[in-house]
């Protein structure tokens, strides 16, 4: 029997839209510029916001003055001025025009009605609350100022221009120098301000990001009958510069030097103090420059200008180019010094592109190298694998260390007169170590403590300097702070350093400054031979503070001595005067006989010629006396008879006069010649 109805099949899934996978696209190789790199990366050279890139322009522009002038031994005159431009100003300089808003809810200050409610509100609960504390006689705080909301695109503009004395650009340089990224004419083994190299180039791209107007450079050498002039922009993708104006002008005053204009989004606001702490460092650190900044609003209270002037005019040794230590070096850097080198064989190859390698050591070298080393192979037939052998031997063996010549210090005598010169301390004393090395390059420490002085707080107030440039910013990690605040028993040194107002300074030069960080803002703590080269230079110091401390703990105590003893002169006197007075009454009625020479005394106190008066006076007189011998007993013994002076200062004279400088580690003698 046949059953009715059929077997159903499962139910089929409904079919839907499938969705194919999306094939990644094929990735393509890019290239960036330096600039381009830069430019997305410019945390990295001190640009991370407006406020630091304000402050590293200047800084930058500075440093840049100082090595023109230098470079040919002529005094520093740097002109600094920053000028606040306001936003019409601005539009203006760009050949925008100003609108009226239209749609006021678009923007990120526009305030709700509720929030409006919300903002007076709270304003009269404060208005209230002030109210009342002034009924009840409390302290009344004055309210805030109520601000309106900052949009994120009211940014604020600065023209900062920077004026030099020193040795210009020649004319067709000019664009390169600034519109090509890692292009100068710094690079090399020497010590420089500089941290990577780019100087105004970074400034020029922070300056095309945020305003798009281009640089202004206008620069003379000298003996030059022309001034050249520059106006100019970065493209960034290609890394040259985009001239827009690139002329010769008449230079009818002789000017010799560089002056550069720049505007740029910042922050003066927030960086204010940086940039003034930043040029009054520099003042102690160099001395023999003069430094005039200005700052210009239409504000007239923010309008500052300050000048720090030069007070000696003796200037540390260029610094010098040398050639790498052995054991500084590492692959590619020997593969480089084999294809630019203009020696033919191995023997010269290792004599004159290296430091401390005479011409015996050279052979021995070679001779250690193996079989395949002779000293007439020539240098570019060398393989990969005997360049490997060159390095091995290299790190392992033994070399003189370099020496400290080429490096230019600012000098104990230049850094004691910063120090008086800015801070105006009670006490200073100075230090300068030789030249010491680490990992191939060759460093020197200088380092300053003071006591006292004017703008400084109490406590450990610690200044650092790297290649002679102040270092602002994570000063916590640095090993000038850690040392000074973890390695220094100040009180063994007579100081209190919680309670004394302390500057601490220690400057370090090298031909390569270990700097830590992307910002290169601090000197690590982890190289022995630095921290220890850097605590040794503090003690120093400490221990000539130390002499001078106890010789005025000495004359402090010598002095409430005296004070001491003149205060009981007038009871002593009283006393010793009622006394005699008794005595003389017993001479006189013959109840007690005394001595010739004591009768005599107390004649002379019955006929009042020995008063209260008299004996004051001659109290008064031993006192001094006793004090005098003292002191001359303790200035015998210490070989000391005068406090020494500390403010000596050398003024600027006429270029005229031929004179011969005798340098001693804390003064310059100057002799005159006819």
């Amino acid at each position: 029997m046949e059953t009715g109805g059929s077997s159903e099949s499962p139910a089929e899934p409904k079919k839907g839209k499938t969705k194919t996978p999306r094939k990644p696209k094929e990735s393509l190789l890019k290239q960036k510029s330096p600039a381009e790199f830069f430019a997305e990366n410019k945390n990295i050279a001190g640009f991370d916001n407006p406020g630091k890139c304000l402050y590293t322009t200047v800084r930058e522009l500075v440093e840049n003055s100082l090595d023109s002038a230098e470079s040919i031994s002529e005094l520093p005159l740097v002109e600094v001025t920053i000028e606040e431009i306001r936003k019409s100003q601005f539009n203006s300089m760009i050949g925008l025009v100003d609108r009226e808003r239209v749609d006021e809810e678009l923007y990120d200050d526009y305030e709700t009605a509720k929030a409006r409610e919300k903002r007076l509100a709270k304003e009269a609960r404060a208005q209230e609350t002030q109210a009342k504390n002034a009924t009840l006689g409390k302290k009344v705080k004055e309210p805030p100022v109520s601000k309106g909301m900052k949009g994120r695109g009211e940014a604020s503009f600065y023209k900062v221009t920077c004026k030099d004395n020193g040795r210009g650009m020649p004319h067709d340089d000019i664009p390169n120098m600034f519109g090509r990224v890692l292009s100068g004419t710094k690079y090399g083994l020497k010590q420089t301000r500089g941290k990577f190299g780019l100087g105004a180039k970074m400034a020029l791209i922070w300056s095309k990001m945020s305003t798009g107007l281009p640089i202004e450079i206008s620069s003379s050498m000298r003996g030059q009958n022309y001034t050249s002039f520059c106006r100019l922009d970065i493209d960034i993708q290609r890394n040259i510069p985009h001239i827009h104006v690139h002329e010769k002008r008449d230079n009818m005053n002789q000017w010799h030097g560089a002056e550069i204009q720049i505007v740029i989004e910042g922050n003066w606001t927030t960086y204010r103090s940086k940039i003034l702490h930043y040029m009054r460092q520099m003042a102690v650190i160099t001395p023999y420059a003069q430094f005039l900044f200005k700052f210009v609003s239409d504000t007239p209270e923010k309008n500052a200008t300050i000048r720090f002037s030069r007070r000696t005019d003796v200037m540390p040794p260029v610094p010098l180019e040398t050639k790498h230590h052995p054991s500084s070096v590492d692959l590619l850097l020997i593969k480089r010094l084999i294809a630019e080198t203009s020696k033919q064989n191995l023997l010269q190859f290792l004599q004159h592109e290296f430091v401390n390698i005479p011409k015996a050591y050279a052979e021995r070298l070679i001779g250690e190298m193996g079989p395949e080393f002779n000293p007439k192979m020539p240098i570019k037939s060398l393989t990969s694998q005997q360049i490997v052998r060159i390095h091995q031997l290299f790190r392992q063996a033994k070399f003189d260390d370099p020496s400290g010549d080429c490096l230019s210090p600012a000098g104990e005598y230049n850094l004691r007169l910063g120090i008086i010169k800015e801070l105006q301390p009670d006490m200073v004393a100075t230090y300068s170590g030789s030249a010491q090395v680490f990992e191939g390059h060759p460093f020197i420490v200088e380092a300053g403590v003071s006591v006292g002085g004017k703008d400084v707080k109490q406590g450990l107030n610690i200044f650092r300097f790297a290649n002679r440039i102040p270092l602002l910013f994570e000063q916590g990690a640095d090993v000038v702070t850690r040392t000074a605040l973890k390695r220094i028993n100040w009180g063994s040194y007579k100081i209190n350093h919680i309670q004394d107002r302390i500057g601490v300074f220690v400057s370090i030069v090298s031909t390569k400054i270990p700097f830590k960080g992307t910002g290169k803002e601090y000197i690590g703590d982890d190289i022995t031979e630095i921290s220890t080269a850097v605590k040794s230079a503090i003690q120093q110091c400490c221990i000539q503070l130390k002499s001078k401390i106890v010789k005025k703990m000495q004359a402090r105590e010598q002095q409430e001595r005296k004070r001491n003893l003149s205060k009981y002169i007038p009871d002593a006197t009283g006393a010793v005067y009622d006394v005699l007075r008794e005595m003389a009454q017993s001479h006189v009625s013959k109840k007690k006989r005394y001595d010739d020479e004591d009768a005599e005394v107390l004649s002379k106190v019955s006929a009042r010629v020995i008063t209260k008066e008299t004996l004051r006076e001659k109290l008064a007189q031993h006192v001094e006396q006793v004090d005098y011998e003292m002191a001359l007993e303790y200035a015998t013994q210490s070989g000391v008879t005068e406090e020494p002076r500390e403010a000596i200062y050398i003024e600027s004279l006429e270029a005229e006069k031929k004179f011969i400088d005798l340098h001693s580690p804390i003064f310059v003698f100057r002799l005159f010649t006819n």
